[in-house]
């Protein structure tokens, strides 16, 4: 079964980790195969609550890009660099391919042979030498063992094509020699006399006893085969070791890694037919033919807590998307095909994945009960925000008992846990928990950071200012501002780049806006802040 992923946004606070994980296990058992993941930093508070539970932080998700692995490429396509140019290329035929990887030992790559190449060797090349095995040859020629002394045969080819005596007379034979000679019995004699590396007997033709003792005292090889002359001279280089055709060690070869859009952009430029396809130690693990790339898997999502494609793992368009959970507005992914998609006035995402749990009577486990708890607490500021609704309070009383906590006295700790500022930048403050959205082509960032003391921050109020101005001219957006609700207070302080001054006065309809006003009852992103900023946007 392919593995899916599921995820929430790019800069993933504690409901969006949250539900991934309990929504994995949920799925899991009921035979899915899936994996929570997430597509960046976990922050502080989302940490404590992970180390609280003793529950595994999820593996880090780049992108769901295609990749080559995500395509139907030839897998196991390549040949021994010992075996022959003429098994190679059957090999090319049986496949209707045009090009075949080379490998060394351990499936190490070493070349790439083409058609081109194939039909270059043969009709410019000279086969006079020959570098092959005992084996090959046998194979080759469909011949018969009488001799064997050398598995490997290398020499230079002759044929006895004269007369008799004039080939004994003339032609000069030594070890380095590979004979293909008829029921010519006095040429064989003064073959294995010679002690030549290779007798081939064409036509199935006899050969004395007294010849074969001759050759086995000076370790003659002998092969028959049913050939005659001709076509044994046109086969036998063919059973030349493949690797003797290899006329370039570095081609262009892609990692199975590797993106189709890196591939596609490389072919554009060589218009090349194949690439042979390697892991990251250059093991070889096929050949990709740039048709392949029309016969693709994409990778299999779902998304939590958002729907917004900003908010997204890039490459989410290449992506196939089977379900969506969510608690915010609508958002702009689109889908190739209808989905799953469950979207719910709550206050968290986790909410939703506990009432999957009721409807599909899966028992939830202490640790998973934990991480739905500590969603549901952080995205509703332990139930205090306008956004909490009846069924996060039911959820939360449930899931608080079967993971043996305090709702209230563990969410405080929690909370806590994500207002420290040592160690953060000014940055990670921002994106600490930020979220993109895009209306009328105009793209703004909000991020929210939760304090019990605003007045550290006010000390360095210049410096966040600053940092959100090199922020949004970086990134291009038109509005940027940070939120920093004071969870005692019940509101919110408000930074924002310098340049969404007007923007900030239309939101909230007065010219007495400053960096650092206090909004009273403002701690919902969702429901204090984005509609204003919208409205501002869509009129």
């Amino acid at each position: 079964m392919e593995k899916t992923f599921i995820f929430g946004h790019k800069k993933p606070d504690s409901d969006s980790v949250m539900s991934a994980i309990g929504l994995s296990y949920l799925k899991n058992k009921l035979g899915d195969n899936t994996e929570p993941r997430i597509l960046g930093n976990v922050n502080k508070e989302t940490k404590y609550a992970l180390d609280y539970f003793k529950l595994k932080e999820p593996e880090y998700l780049n992108d769901v890009k295609l990749q080559i692995k995500d395509v139907n490429y030839h897998k196991g396509f390549f040949i021994e660099d010992s075996n022959s140019i003429y098994n190679g290329y059957q090999m090319l035929l049986k496949e209707g391919l045009t090009g075949i990887p080379v490998v060394h030992g351990d499936n190490e790559f070493l070349g790439l042979i083409t058609i081109k190449d194939l039909s270059h060797v043969v009709i410019n090349d000279h086969f006079d030498d020959l570098s092959t095995s005992y084996d090959n040859i046998l194979d080759v020629l469909k011949g018969e063992e009488i001799l064997r002394f050398d598995d490997d045969i290398e020499g230079k080819i002759l044929v006895a094509s004269y007369r008799s005596t004039t080939f004994i007379n003339n032609v000069p034979l030594d070890r380095s020699n590979i004979l293909i000679v008829g029921d010519r019995h006095s040429v064989i004699e003064y073959a294995v006399e010679s002690g030549v590396k290779l007798v081939i007997l064409s036509g199935d033709s006899e050969i004395k006893d007294k010849h074969i003792e001759i050759a086995r005292k000076n370790k003659v090889n002998i092969i028959r085969t049913q050939y005659d002359s001709y076509h044994i001279t046109r086969l036998l280089p063919l059973s030349s070791y493949i690797r003797t055709m290899v006329r370039s060690y570095n081609p262009i070869k892609f990692e199975e890694n590797e993106y189709v859009d890196t591939v596609l952009d490389v072919n554009n430029k060589l218009k090349h037919t194949n690439y042979p396809v390697v892991d990251k130690n250059n093991k070889c693990l096929g050949l990709l033919k740039i048709v392949d790339l029309n016969d693709k898997k994409p990778k299999n999502v779902i998304l939590v807590d958002h729907n917004e494609k900003l908010q997204s793992a890039d490459g989410l368009d290449e992506a196939n998307i089977k379900e969506i959970f969510d608690h915010h507005n609508l958002g702009s992914v689109t889908t190739n095909a209808p989905v799953n998609f469950r979207n719910m006035a709550v206050g968290s995402t986790c909410t939703i994945v506990y009432i999957l749990f009721q409807e599909k009577g899966v028992k939830i486990p202490k640790d998973i009960a934990g991480a739905l708890l500590s969603g549901i607490l952080s995205d509703t500021l332990i139930l205090k925000s306008p956004t909490a609704t009846e069924r996060d309070r039911e959820a939360v009383l449930d899931l608080a008992k079967i993971a043996g906590v305090d709702y209230q006295e563990y969410g405080m700790n929690m909370l806590k846990a994500g207002t420290s500022l040592d160690g953060m930048s000014k940055e990670d403050v921002l994106y600490n928990d930020f979220k993109l959205y895009t209306v009328n082509e105009k793209t703004f960032g909000i991020g929210q950071f939760f304090t019990m003391n605003f007045d550290d921050m006010k000390k360095e109020l210049d410096q966040y200012i600053q940092t959100l101005d090199e922020v949004s001219v970086a990134n291009e957006y038109d509005f940027l501002a940070l939120y920093v609700t004071d969870i005692i207070k019940n509101g919110s302080y408000v930074i924002y780049n310098t340049k969404g001054q007007e923007v900030m006065e239309m939101m909230y309809d007065t010219n007495d806006i400053y960096e650092g006003y206090f909004v009273p009852d403002c701690v919902s992103r969702k429901k204090h802040v984005v509609p204003l900023v919208m409205d501002v946007f869509e009129n």
